[in-house]
């Protein structure tokens, strides 16, 4: 049976201007805001490529005002190198010190976000880390080759490739192969969809659950969100179309289905699905229309808006509130696939 929940965790406590005009913003969300403009980041869609990928974060920022930037949080990392259809693809595999013996231990792909071109394994450390100690899982965050050096559909090839030596891995990695979960934000949460249809199409292994963190699911830059957020840090539309103009050969590539994944009909046989979208956002309503069609497939949904947040909030759960309340939706919802309480 299907079924969809969407929540709104609504909490007014500071004003907050990201980039003019008063904005509702979550007062955790508004300390980490400001310290990343004092950061001086820059618009991304008015630099290069290269400047884009030099610009501060909200990850960088958040480490400012750890007391330990260096905390485990009592998880081991080590490097690994997935073969991929175009070279090796570099991944991290992560590892609670401490599992609980006798108890099976689940196996997640994390695909970390930036738009199809920024972004990297080192930025999206935090998340993966967190899920592995919270899930007591074996996390496997896997890259994937970025626009502009490598087009459509690149990234989504390489995605397919960490799936597939996921599951050849696994085992060896010490994981239990019947509890597997994809979670993927931003450009990750559209690669995770695609991977799951991929893999269905391909009679592969399909994930037990999916867990979508500001999914990247259509390219119709007119949705409410997009106009609502404008000149929003640390993302807005203007960098969302910039990201996709990197990404897509031409216009014939951004109506793919593969791009646009709330027109798709094909999203019948999903596994359940969490989508966590915060409201300052442009990519709000398309994981709300996301959200939408994958219950008219039949698909079980738990999709919650996270109000007075923005995008990367997901990674600051030692921070922000509402990223830890986030941070328990998935794995909660993630353990209840595998049939934990």
């Amino acid at each position: 049976m299907s079924s969809i929940v969407i929540r709104s965790f609504a909490e007014n406590r500071s004003l907050y201007a990201p980039a003019g005009g008063e904005r509702r913003v979550d007062a955790d969300m508004a300390h980490l805001l400001s310290l990343l403009e004092k950061m001086e980041p820059k618009r991304v869609e008015t630099l290069s490529v290269v400047e884009a990928r030099a610009q501060p974060t909200l990850a960088q920022a958040l480490r400012k005002i750890l007391r330990d930037p260096q905390d485990d949080q009592g998880v081991a990392m080590e490097f690994r190198v997935i073969p991929g259809p175009a070279g090796d693809i570099r991944a991290r595999v992560y590892t609670p010190k401490i599992l609980v013996p006798g108890v099976s231990t689940p196996l997640l792909l994390y695909v970390h976000g930036g738009g199809f071109v920024l972004g990297d394994l080192d930025e999206a450390d935090t998340a993966p880390r967190m899920l592995a100690k919270r899930l007591g899982a074996i996390v496997v965050s896997t890259h994937y080759r970025q626009a502009p050096e490598n087009v459509f559909p690149a990234a989504h090839e390489d995605v397919l490739a960490a799936w597939r030596w996921v599951q050849a891995h696994g085992e060896s990695l010490g994981a239990d192969l019947e509890l597997t979960a994809v979670v993927g934000e931003g450009s990750g949460g559209n690669l995770a969809v695609n991977l799951c249809l991929d893999a269905k199409a391909a009679g592969l292994a399909v994930p037990k659950h999916l867990a979508l963190i500001s999914p990247m699911a259509g390219t119709d830059f007119g949705l409410s969100s997009h106009a609502e957020n404008r000149t929003t840090l640390p993302l807005n539309s203007a960098a969302v179309e910039w990201f996709y103009s990197k990404y897509a050969r031409d216009a014939l590539d951004l109506k793919s289905p593969q791009l646009n994944l709330i027109d798709r009909a094909d999203l019948n046989g999903l596994p359940a699905t969490t989508i966590i979208l915060p409201e300052l956002d442009p990519l709000r309503s398309e994981g709300e229309q996301l959200a939408q069609a994958l219950r008219r497939s039949g698909v079980w949904v738990d999709c919650t808006v996270y109000d007075g947040v923005t995008h990367q909030f997901f990674n600051l759960a030692q921070a922000v509130n509402k990223a830890m309340f986030a941070l328990s939706q998935v794995t909660r919802n993630i353990n209840s696939s595998f049939g934990r309480t």
